[in-house]
């Protein structure tokens, strides 16, 4: 299931997993990331509850945006390989 994952998150996943430079990878970092998700996942899905009350499109952007953070962090914290990680952080 992982494999079938990563062939299809792979475009993101290449972003941030290439690269041969030396980098300094903390296993604390990829919980902190997935807890992130999480947290944007919950804002979205709020400011998404909200939207049908409001006439503004400010909550569409804000939607769209915290579920694109949510995404990526979901996807580098649970698929993505140690330099991934540590290229999120930008510990090199």
């Amino acid at each position: 299931m992982k494999s079938l994952l990563r062939k299809l998150f792979s475009p993101l996943l290449n972003i941030f997993e290439r690269g041969t430079e030396p980098y300094k990878y903390q296993p604390l970092g990829r919980k902190i990331l997935i807890v992130m998700g999480v947290l944007f996942a919950g804002l979205a899905c709020v400011t998404l509850y909200f939207l049908p009350f409001v006439d503004q499109i400010g909550y569409v952007i804000s939607v769209i945006v915290f579920g694109a953070i949510s995404l990526v962090s979901l996807v580098i914290g649970f698929l993505g390989s140690e330099r991934a990680v540590a290229k999120i952080w930008g510990d090199r």
